[in-house]
């Protein structure tokens, strides 16, 4: 009996931890080229929720897409993240519809979708400046819906440099 009970008490725990895919990469296509980045992907609630809380640092080229599953107007929050964040928020096609650049950690304002929107790409304060990522840059990735890899922009993958 106690056996079950330690091995129920095991499957709850394991339940309730957030359970993030990958990593897998993703690519933004910008005025500038193509960037990739290695990202985790939050697709359950428990994920969403927890996203890149209590992490101290993040490496340059890495970030977190936040799946949402429909369209629908999205707001974000910095709670217990303890690092700055530029979040991306992405239509169901790819395309950046809005970015709020370096989000203050530790802070409960929320961040909101310019419009409806697929997903939210976290990356590292600074990046979107630094790589020149704007609105209306496209991200491709299976997550969004087919759209050309080639949309007569420059199609050189760039390095993500290190933050300064």
């Amino acid at each position: 009996m106690f056996r079950c009970v330690i091995i129920l008490l095991a499957l709850l725990v394991a339940a309730a931890t957030p359970a993030f895919a990958g990593p897998t990469t993703l690519e933004i296509i910008t005025d500038r080229g193509r960037v990739e980045f290695t990202i985790e992907i939050a697709d359950t609630a428990a994920a969403r929720q927890t996203g890149l809380m209590y992490r101290d640092s993040m490496p340059a080229d890495h970030g977190m897409l936040f799946d949402f599953e429909t369209t629908q107007p999205v707001a974000m929050w910095m709670k217990n993240t303890l690092i700055p964040l530029d979040m991306l928020f992405v239509a169901a096609d790819g395309r950046i519809i809005n970015i709020i650049k370096r989000a203050a950690p530790l802070t409960l304002t929320g961040r909101h979708s310019a419009a409806p929107v697929r997903a939210v790409l976290e990356l590292n304060g600074g990046t979107t400046d630094r790589l020149g990522i704007k609105p209306g840059d496209r991200l491709i990735h299976p997550l969004f819906i087919a759209s050309p890899l080639h949309d007569g922009r420059a199609d050189t993958a760039l390095p993500v440099p290190a933050s300064p």
